[in-house]
């Protein structure tokens, strides 16, 4: 399926994965609307690819109505972006064991659900999981739910939203903009285990994710489904 003259929505389109599948889309004729929480980040990225851009907060339904009240039609949605903590259930708090479910799962759904009546009927909706929903990295049992949580809901939502095709894209470890906000240290020691971990031995990048993306949005018979762009992570 060709993007040229598509309306192509990227909530999180910003930086990293979603400014990747934005800048792609664009450059395929795409008309590209980009969403997220921090303004210059936003206009900084638009003026790179030409696209629109809107502030938007996922874990407010108001700021997604008034998002997609600005959008003519939807014809592909990403919704990558979420802010959240991970770790142990024991050391914890409820709200930040919370966290991942209030933006990346919440944060979605409601994403959906006010995109919905501008979706192309042969459109499609891409949601972000991650492997951790198959093969838990460590202990932090609540986002490891969620990401669960959202490949069932990735589910659910193409059986009631037909012939939308709704699926889920569950990256593993990506060397890009969100890790390169960690301290070196922790990257490099969590960089080392995951290609210890994965059938190709290396980490990912976000232009690698961004085509298993891409690919999604193009995939005409393909709805209701997972793909894990990982190396070989979730089955290792």
């Amino acid at each position: 399926m060709s993007l040229a003259d598509r309306v192509v929505v990227i909530i999180g389109g910003g930086s990293g994965i979603g400014f990747e599948v934005a800048r792609r889309a664009a450059d395929a004729g795409a008309q590209v609307f980009l969403g997220g929480r921090t303004a210059a980040t936003l206009e900084a990225a638009a003026e790179k690819i030409g696209a629109q851009w809107h502030v938007v907060d996922n874990t407010d339904q108001d700021s997604l109505a008034e998002f997609f009240g600005a959008v003519p039609r939807v014809d592909h949605l990403f919704t990558p972006g979420a802010s959240y903590t991970t770790g142990p259930m024991r050391e914890l708090s409820d709200e930040d064991a919370a966290s991942p479910f209030v933006t990346k799962f919440w944060g979605q759904y409601h994403a959906v659900k006010h995109a919905a009546p501008k979706l192309s009927r042969d459109g499609s909706v891409v949601l972000m999981s991650g492997a951790a929903s198959v093969r838990p990295p460590g202990p932090a049992p609540a986002y490891v739910a969620c990401n669960a949580a959202i490949e069932g809901l990735g589910r659910g939502l193409a059986v009631e939203l037909a012939p939308v095709r709704v699926n889920v894209v569950a990256p593993g470890t990506i060397d890009g903009n969100l890790w390169s906000q960690r301290p070196a240290d922790v990257r490099e020691a969590s960089f080392a285990q995951y290609r210890a971990d994965t059938v190709l031995h290396r980490v990912g990048n976000e232009p690698e994710v961004a085509e298993a993306v891409l690919y999604l949005f193009g995939a005409t018979f393909t709805t209701g489904s997972t793909l894990y762009p990982d190396g070989g992570y979730s089955f290792r």
